[in-house]
């Protein structure tokens, strides 16, 4: 019996992966002809899992997202007893096929992927390998000096985004084209699929709101990869002075925009599982304003509040931890909404919500302002209009109404780069 009832583990594991999407890092023989003989820099964090492989884990990367998977936190094992082991990152499998890897970039968060958001991340050596890690957030620049640019030839990027305008790690890949641009360096991009790459929706960035959390004139939700993205970035003149990049895209196998996949490690430390990822287009407003979102909370994202907040009877507590060192509302009790509850499909079909920003505008003292003083809401939001109508008494309809005209003129701009099918 035993036998069998491994057996049947066996086939069902075999059934959930098949048709999984093939990542650019796996398709070693498109891009390590391109590394023979030269020195190779690699953009990567944690999240550069060769093919995204995880053992005694239930789920695999690149499978198709179904409603029960969302709430399992990124590294759950399938199996308590025993720990998650995962597959070997990037940097690992160069080294052990010979490529002269002299240097690792580090994007927002840090190699590791643990420090908190904006956080300055210092230089360091990778104590495995021995390869230098030049932060590009230890002097608050995300720009490379001349002399990091000087320890290589080639730069492979492979890391992990989710798809939104003011989600950084495509303004680090940006900067990093632009500098190799200037200095005669290649770029390969070793594509990802893009978890929010179903739909496109809210404003074009204006650019008097340009900000290392939104660099681009591009809708917030843009619905592309970071190989599609870097190919517009190169299509559009959006590097310095008119440069241009000489970049090459290894894509995805078996990928198209409509697909929703699965991801296997958190790409940023606050968001632990897919539900967070699906609702970040909506709940991160809140960063803007003076509720939040949940950091600092095994939630964030799914959740939202404030220690005034008037109405139900939802309550957390923020408390250090990391990734939220120092949470907003430390150890003080929060009364707010929790959206765990809500069916996925729901959240799906609404894209970008702006109800859940109303409501808590409607629910919070009426004698404090509610957003932050510091433009940290049009920054990300990228206009000026959406906190007027907010402010007015606009209703979500309406605000969300007044960007369709950016959504569709971001669709027929981007199409030339698509690398897949919507």
């Amino acid at each position: 019996m035993k036998r069998i009832l491994i057996l049947l583990s066996v086939l069902l594991l075999a059934v959930s992966c098949r048709g999984r999407v093939i990542l650019g890092d796996e398709q070693f023989g498109k891009y390590l002809p391109l590394l023979e003989g030269r020195r190779v820099a690699i953009l990567s964090n944690h999240s550069g899992i060769v093919g995204d492989k995880v053992e005694n884990w239930c789920l695999r990367g690149g499978q198709e997202v179904t409603p029960d998977m969302v709430d399992i936190p990124f590294g759950s094992p399938s199996d308590t007893s025993k720990p998650v082991t995962y597959g070997p990152h990037l940097l690992d499998v160069l080294l052990g096929k010979g490529v002269n890897v002299t240097a690792i970039f580090s994007p927002e968060h840090g190699f590791r992927g643990k420090a908190d958001a904006g956080e300055h991340v210092a230089s360091a050596v990778d104590e495995a390998t021995g390869v230098p890690i030049l932060s590009l957030y230890e002097n608050g620049s995300s720009h490379p000096s001349e002399a990091s640019m000087s320890r290589f030839d080639v730069l492979l990027v492979d890391i992990q985004d989710v798809g939104l305008r003011y989600y950084t790690y495509y303004v680090t890949m940006r900067d990093m084209m632009d500098a190799c641009a200037a200095f005669g360096k290649n770029v390969i991009i070793l594509d990802r699929p893009n978890p929010n790459g179903f739909y496109v929706d809210g404003p074009i960035l204006d650019m008097r709101y340009a900000s290392g959390i939104g660099s681009l004139p591009i809708a917030m939700v843009h619905g592309m990869t970071l190989g599609e993205l870097g190919l517009m970035i190169n299509g559009e003149g959006w590097l310095s002075e008119g440069r241009k990049c000489d970049l090459t895209v290894i894509p995805c196998r078996r990928y198209y925009h409509g697909r929703r996949v699965t991801l296997v490690v958190p790409p940023s430390p606050n968001l632990k599982d897919m539900r967070a990822i699906y609702l970040y287009s909506s709940t991160c407003f809140f960063e803007g304003t003076q509720v939040t979102a949940g950091r600092g909370t095994l939630w964030p994202f799914n959740i939202y509040g404030h220690p005034d907040l008037a109405g139900g009877d939802f309550t957390f507590t923020p408390v250090s931890m990391p990734g939220a060192t120092r949470p907003r509302y430390q150890d003080r009790l929060c009364h707010g909404t929790d959206l765990r509850g809500k069916p996925i499909e729901d959240i799906w079909a609404e894209h970008v919500n702006m109800e859940y920003l109303l409501d808590a505008f409607s629910r919070f003292p009426a004698d404090s302002a509610f957003f932050l003083p510091n433009g940290h809401f049009e920054r990300q939001i990228g206009v000026d209009y959406a906190r007027e109508m907010v402010l007015s008494g606009a209703s979500a309809a309406e605000i969300q109404a007044k960007w369709k005209g950016d959504v569709a003129r971001f669709k027929e701009q981007r199409r030339p780069y698509l690398l897949y099918k919507d």
